[in-house]
């Protein structure tokens, strides 16, 4: 997933804002306790996701993906107080440990843990978003896609991570589910004049789309 050589990328990161200290206690737990760390935002992810929100400052943020909370906590870091923010993960079995770190931010009581598919929860939330990220199983971006364009407020903001896929994007000869699904999602998402976007060459890849 790093596409910079390495004096660069340590650069980038010596000249961004450092995260705080409990995102970095909870970036350690979960490269020590957690299966696929690198699935974690990790501080430059992190840290856009999170001066996104403070620009955009939205009252309802829905995250796909869960995985143990350090992108949720990064976007509420710009909840207004009347902001909530939903997050959605199928693995019960990371419910607590992303819950233990909620309850340690200030903000912790504006995220809402929700298990389960996805695809079947969103459409009993009966909110208008103001900004998505989506961040879960490949092959269901474009559904999830789908589900949220049409449930966003004016001027909101949709994320959809790992884009690129670690450079398969561009690899004529990677032809997997997940690759072609990504690929499907960047030309449909370019192609929509619902939206304009950007794809932001971030970590693994970040799809920045402001609906119109």
């Amino acid at each position: 997933m790093e596409f910079l050589p390495q004096d660069i990328d340590n650069y980038v990161h010596e000249h961004t804002s450092p995260e705080s200290e409990l995102l970095a206690k909870l970036n350690r737990e979960t490269h020590a306790k957690v299966m696929v760390p690198r699935m974690l935002s990790g501080h430059l992810q992190g840290r856009v996701l999170s001066l996104l929100s403070h620009l955009h400052r939205p009252k309802k943020v829905l995250e796909i993906g869960t995985y143990t909370g350090y992108s949720a906590l990064c976007m509420a870091e710009g909840l207004p107080k009347d902001g909530v923010l939903h997050t959605i993960d199928i693995n019960e079995e990371l419910e607590d440990f992303a819950r233990k770190w909620f309850d340690q931010h200030p903000k912790g009581n504006q995220i809402i843990q929700h298990i389960g598919n996805a695809l079947e929860i969103i459409p009993t939330l009966a909110d208008k978003w103001d900004l998505v990220f989506i961040d879960a199983d490949k092959s269901n971006y474009l559904k999830y896609y789908e589900l949220v364009i049409e449930n966003m407020n004016p001027g909101g903001l949709i994320l959809c991570d790992n884009v690129l896929w670690s450079g398969k994007i561009v690899d004529p000869k990677a032809t997997d589910e997940d690759t072609e699904t990504l690929r499907e999602l960047n030309r449909y998402i370019t192609e929509d004049d619902r939206v304009e976007n950007v794809l932001l060459p971030v970590r693994d890849g970040l799809m920045a789309a402001r609906v119109l």
